[in-house]
């Protein structure tokens, strides 16, 4: 497939060089950067970054996770806890 994509200065220079010195088109170089890339990342797994806590760990006093109902009162009572 043909494609047309942008490619910062440096890096097309750099990726020019090293097609002349290994006498590979720049094509095969691009091609090659993209499989190891993307094998590489289809092998990572993906890491979750911690969630940030406050204050006591847990849900507040009368919070029932399992229940939109009871968390949707909750949040719409002026009692709501803060």
């Amino acid at each position: 497939m043909r494609t047309t994509i942008r490619i910062d200065d440096h890096l097309f220079r750099r990726v020019k060089e090293r097609a002349a010195s290994t006498g590979r088109t720049i094509g095969a170089i691009v091609e090659d950067a993209l499989r190891q890339s993307l094998s590489q990342s289809e092998q990572e797994p993906r890491r979750s970054k911690p969630l940030p806590t406050y204050g006591s760990s847990g849900t507040m006093p009368g919070v029932d996770l399992d229940s939109n109902h009871d968390l949707l009162e909750i949040m719409e009572s002026r009692d709501a806890p803060t």
